[in-house]
């Protein structure tokens, strides 16, 4: 019976990984794994580093300990959307016999043309994050050129003295935010500024 370690990734903390959990126990139930363990970082983006998703840096140090034969998450983007990520950690998985499983893109290292599957689909993958980037850059520059100001409104001194005053009081933060008029962000921006 296979080991296998289940990696789940939501980028927001207002999104859940149930789904991907459910979709990749079933799959494991219908294939004969033994999932072993199930990784999971919430709320962190995939652009982030290895240092800064804790789940996928337990994962791939438990890779090294060879706890598990295979490694099965919800799709490529999960892991990461860098190519040089993707493949770092395809190469460390590779490199301690563990292979891979992509639900979603119904992929599968331990044969030849998974593994060269999983290389295009991270090329396709840093290409998509790239033409992201580049729209979002494009609309920032449209607007700056349109006169619009970007970036976080600025707090009036008189609002902002009125904030440091209500928490030298002793207000809790939602309650000054409610007396002045303005976000429960704004408030902490001014009391930690």
């Amino acid at each position: 019976m296979k080991r296998v370690a289940i990696y789940l990734r939501v980028s927001t903390s207002k999104q859940d990984t149930d789904n991907q959990r459910r979709e990749l126990e079933a799959v494991a139930k219908r294939s004969g794994w033994d999932v072993v363990r199930v990784y999971e970082d919430a709320g962190i983006s995939g652009a982030k580093g290895r240092d800064k998703r804790p789940g996928l840096d337990a994962m791939l140090k438990a890779v090294n300990a060879r706890e598990f034969d295979m490694v099965a998450a919800w799709s490529v983007d999960r892991l990461g959307r860098s190519l040089t990520d993707l493949l770092g950690i395809l190469q460390g998985l590779h490199d301690k016999g563990v292979d891979l499983f992509l639900h979603q893109q119904g992929l599968d290292t331990s044969t030849t043309a998974g593994k060269a599957m999983f290389q295009m689909l991270g090329v396709f993958a840093e290409f998509e994050r790239g033409i992201i980037r580049e729209r979002v850059n494009a609309g920032l520059a449209r607007a700056k050129a349109k006169g619009t100001k970007l970036g976080r409104r600025t707090v009036k001194p008189a609002i902002e003295a009125r904030i440091r005053e209500l928490k030298a009081d002793g207000m809790g933060i939602l309650k000054i935010g409610r007396t002045v008029g303005v976000g429960t962000s704004v408030v902490q921006r001014v009391i930690s500024g």
